[in-house]
């Protein structure tokens, strides 16, 4: 890779690679022509999806489209850059590349750093690579910062995955990894989403270094509604945040789970944390508590905040609390029904089968009363089981 600053190098290693670049513009024709021109430097093939413009960007793109290896796909009206991304990936696909890297139309990216991306996929072959732009240089808008810290916190909740930037258009795409995703965003969230669902369904995400441009207020043309756009992307994460609690986060770990994975699990990630066993079993405890508190879709959020909150292991406390996977969900139904007719002193006439969520509902005191006597107990006891697991496996750290 060491000729890679070279184009001629650099157009060689994309053919190889299988890769094109996919352009998404929206009434930008000051800068779109400028783009094309230097990324077709460094990738031969591209596609690109003009979404409806209206401010001469037609007649640029009519200019260059005869350019041999640009292909143009035109929209007769604007449906947003979500649409216009999955048109051109989904064309890419079709034409069998492999990658499709995206660029923006508004010359904050520079095609410069392709190099970058074709570097990083081939040492990481069908990764999803993103862009990390520097958030701190000057003219950076500072509504892009706090959004894409926006952006970062809910992606990590959403993957496990901790990125420095989520938003960046400057990106590159495994393609076949996102065959048959079927997407619910048009707009600007589609770059979140994608990501996101990419991480389930188990494609690695690495960000990489670029460089950005920004030019001085009022002088970037910019289509990104802050009220509008900020809802969508708020109702969104709200969305993949439910489905990584009920579904994403259990599924990983019934997978995850044989008492194999628990002791490397414990030699791996609890044997060098510097803490003591008594505050290792109290997290794990305090995971189980919450995975069993009446509060559902909220039990890992609510068990990584309060373990925050009272300098317990984050990690252990969260892995813990998914405890409520799926196929434990009607013992801790019965369990919370026993426990509460016990505490509330009522009879206890029916059996596991017999629950359903109508059941529940008709007894919400119980339920709730006794899911909070059951998380408890359920709590101490892991707390009591883990400790004694732990001094088995693990030699307590000299703290002195």
């Amino acid at each position: 890779m060491s000729q890679m600053n070279n184009p001629e190098n650099i157009r060689q290693k994309a053919r190889e690679m299988g890769c094109a670049a996919v352009i998404p513009v929206y009434n930008n024709a000051a800068t779109v022509g400028d783009v094309i021109r230097r990324v077709k430097h460094f990738i031969d093939d591209i596609i690109v999806v003009n979404d409806g413009s209206t401010d001469g960007t037609a007649e640029v793109l009519a200019a260059v489209g005869s350019t041999e290896g640009i292909e143009i796909i035109t929209f007769t009206a604007n449906r947003g850059k979500g649409q216009a991304l999955r048109r051109g990936l989904a064309r890419a696909d079709e034409r069998g590349f492999r990658y499709a890297l995206t660029i923006d139309a508004d010359s904050q990216h520079y095609p410069e750093d392709i190099a970058l991306f074709l570097e990083q996929a081939d040492s990481t072959p069908d990764t999803l690579v993103i862009g990390a732009r520097n958030l701190t240089q000057e003219n950076m808008p500072a509504k892009n910062t706090f959004a894409n810290r926006f952006s970062n916190f809910w992606f990590r909740l959403e993957t496990g995955v901790k990125m420095s930037d989520t938003q960046s258009g400057f990106r590159l795409y495994p393609l076949e990894s996102m065959r048959g995703m079927r997407l619910i965003t048009s707009r600007y969230e589609f770059e979140l989403e994608s990501a996101v669902r990419l991480v389930w369904r188990g494609v690695k995400v690495i960000n990489i270094p670029v460089r950005v441009f920004y030019a001085p207020d009022g002088k970037r043309v910019s289509h990104f509604k802050p009220v509008r756009d900020f809802t969508r992307i708020s109702l969104l994460n709200g969305v993949l945040v439910l489905a990584a609690m009920l579904w994403y986060y259990p599924v990983k770990f019934f997978r995850w789970l044989s008492w194999r994975n628990f002791v490397r699990f414990v030699r791996e990630n609890l044997t060098h944390s510097g803490e003591s066993n008594v505050r290792l079993s109290v997290a794990i405890g305090w995971g189980v508590m919450w995975g069993i508190m009446p509060v559902w879709g909220w039990q890992m959020v609510l068990a990584g905040v309060t373990a925050h909150l009272l300098r317990l292991n984050k990690i252990v406390a969260v892995a813990s609390s998914n405890i409520s996977i799926p196929p434990m969900i009607p013992f801790i139904l019965f369990g919370s029904f026993a426990a509460g007719g016990l505490v509330l002193g009522r009879p206890l006439d029916f059996s596991p089968g017999d629950i359903t969520f109508e059941s529940v509902a008709g007894s919400l005191v119980q339920y709730l009363v006794g899911s909070v006597a059951l998380a408890l107990a359920a709590g101490v006891a892991l707390w009591l089981v883990s400790y004694l697991l732990l001094v088995t496996l693990r030699k307590e750290p000299d703290n002195g």
